[in-house]
């Protein structure tokens, strides 16, 4: 099996690295878009993808709705899925009277070289997150980074390392940031309406569990060991459940979502699949952004009901139904005057007046459409301001579900210092997989 040899490169081998004589994408001197827009060169923004299965699939259709966004690459470890992308780019070209070309990649390392390629967005399984998105601003390159931001806490430290370093753009795929609901719930919890806030409950779902699937044959079109990149653990081996296969003709696409993100091994499960999301959004009206929690008590520990998480202020956050009789995700903020809950597609106050009207609502559980939040990210692509979601919102948003996971693996409380990054003289705690993840050699970062 064909084996990556490009990964472990020193910052500087990186730099200088030119992959296979490749030449950049051949853009026209200024484009026009099927309605008449023509956009200048000076303000297109040419995207590359790694990671275009089910979720880098769906991204590439939210970025086609940011007028002056132009596709030239894709990278993938499935052959398959890669081809699946490159049909899907070129018929969209096409349907935009732009030149059709996308290339294609194994290995993210050969397109981060191209000089033609502004940003890349980033969909990739969890655990390649931060070396994909180190090696992407080390080339320069802005990036949209799906949530949760990284597999470990260090792994995020990091990352917020590297975006700063090389002054680069990174908005993370927290795409609630961007909905209408959400941000009036932030705006309302902030503006004190329903009082001082005194316990918030966030139903986000499930810890992972341990990685049971039986192994199964690896397809011939898949390179797993790169798959599997710096996952370090030998009971991950192959299954279709956590690469999903897909076919081009007929075309059969992806009837789930991928499930590594449930198992400890290769995931966070719930708690940072949706924590991301729910946890975030609380932390943003909390006003907790860079912040968080400074004690975590597991569900059961000394007769607690739910997971508990407990900030400096007094203020309370568990993991529970945000309504009664309502196992979906979403929030309930618990104030001295009342309260409000926001979910995906709905948010309802204790006092309605409260509330703005909006005109065009959606169906409640439907799935926020990301497109305002890629037009964030390519809109300070252009003025190189900070985003919506930046790096440190990630990085701080993801801390909270990864401690949460190291509280109920432990099955004790842990106290972390959200000032100083650091769980004190819990040696348990720091040593956890979670806190800093040991890499596959020869991967590291």
């Amino acid at each position: 099996m064909k084996t990556n040899n490009t990964n472990h490169l020193s910052r500087r081998q990186f730099l200088g690295y030119s992959a296979l004589g490749l030449t950049g994408l051949t853009i026209l001197p200024s484009w026009t878009l099927a309605n008449g827009t023509r956009i200048a060169p000076s303000d297109r923004v040419v995207l590359g993808f790694i990671g275009v299965g089910q979720q880098g699939v769906s991204d590439f259709g939210s970025f086609t709705g940011c007028p002056g966004v132009q596709v030239a690459a894709g990278c993938d470890v499935d052959s398959i899925k890669r081809e699946r992308f490159k049909r899907r780019v070129e018929k969209w070209q096409k349907s935009q009277n732009m030149g059709q070309r996308c290339d294609t990649y194994e290995f993210y390392e050969d397109m981060l070289n191209r000089k033609d390629i502004d940003a890349v967005s980033i969909a990739t399984p969890d655990h390649w997150h931060a070396l994909t998105l180190i090696h992407a601003c080390q080339a320069k390159k802005d990036v949209y980074v799906q949530k949760p931001l990284s597999y470990s806490i260090t792994e995020g430290h990091d990352m917020v390392k590297a975006a700063r370093d090389n002054k680069c753009v990174v908005q993370v795929g927290s795409q609630q940031r961007s909905s209408g609901e959400f941000q009036q719930a932030i705006a309302l919890v902030r503006s004190g309406g329903i009082g001082h806030i005194e316990t918030v409950y966030v139903r986000v779902g499930d810890p992972p569990t341990t990685y049971d699937l039986p192994e199964m044959p690896v397809p011939e079109t898949l390179n797993f060991n790169q798959w599997l990149g710096p996952l370090n653990d030998p009971k991950v081996h192959y299954h279709t459940d956590i690469c999903l296969p897909i076919s081009l003709d007929p075309e059969k696409n992806e009837t789930q979502w991928a499930r590594w993100r449930y198992y400890r091994e290769t995931g966070n499960g719930f708690t940072a699949d949706w924590g991301t999301h729910m946890f975030d959004i609380t932390q943003a009206a909390l006003g907790m952004d860079g912040s968080g929690p400074c004690e975590f008590i597991p569900k059961g520990f000394g007769g607690a009901k739910y997971l508990t998480m407990k900030y400096q202020n007094g203020i309370v956050m568990t993991e529970q139904n945000y309504r009664p009789n309502d196992g979906g995700q979403g929030i309930c903020f618990n104030g001295t005057k009342g309260w409000l809950r926001v979910a995906r597609g709905y948010i309802e106050c204790s006092n309605a007046s409260l509330l703005k009207k909006d005109e065009q609502s959606i169906a409640e559980r439907d799935y926020v459409m990301s497109s305002p939040h890629m037009q964030d990210f390519i809109d300070c692509v252009r003025s190189r301001k900070q985003p919506i979601a930046p790096v440190e919102v990630g990085s701080s948003s993801l801390t909270v579900c990864c401690i949460a996971n190291i509280a109920i693996e432990l099955q004790r409380p842990v106290k972390w210092d959200p000032a100083t990054l650091s769980f004190g003289d819990d040696k348990e705690a720091f040593n956890h997989r979670l806190y800093r993840y040991q890499y596959r050699k020869p991967y590291s970062i």
